[in-house]
């Protein structure tokens, strides 16, 4: 089983209870959104990363990935 922490949030009063009312669970809520604020900076990040290595591969000329290509053929 997954070891679980606690987080708590402060809201108004007014939202706690007509959450209360309508049946919404607040740990689901809480579980949703920090899942999809991870997933998110984790895709911020690879689209970060993935230009930086675009930046990088622009810089290799077009013959030398013809090669590689070709040598990685070969191989087999």
């Amino acid at each position: 089983m997954t070891e679980m922490a606690t987080v708590s949030a402060k809201i108004e009063k007014s939202k706690k209870e007509e959450m209360e009312q309508l049946g919404i669970s607040p740990s689901d809520i809480i579980k949703k959104a920090v899942d999809e604020a991870i997933r998110e900076k984790k895709r911020e990040r690879l689209i970060r990363e993935m230009n930086e290595v675009g930046k990088l591969v622009r810089h290799i000329p077009k013959e030398s990935w013809v090669q590689a290509i070709r040598e990685s053929r070969d191989e087999r």
